[in-house]
């Protein structure tokens, strides 16, 4: 069998994501888990620093699509 890619918005939903998610060994989302801790200090080194989580005075806008 040949995987297909597909480009169905239909599999960019969170229940979508959520089950392909689980569908991992641990190891996986470990690896994951990693990959997005460092990217996110990548963003941000100072985020190590942070001991209590504030809030931000800045927006944040969701969009969706209709």
């Amino acid at each position: 069998m040949i995987p297909q890619v597909s480009h169905d918005y239909k599999e960019e939903t969170l229940e979508a994501k959520a089950i392909w998610f689980q569908s991992l060994h641990l190891s996986e989302r470990m690896d994951l888990l990693c990959f997005f801790t460092d990217l996110a200090l990548t963003i941000n080194p100072r985020l190590a620093d942070i001991k209590d989580a504030q809030q931000t005075g800045r927006r944040i806008q969701v969009l969706s699509k209709p």
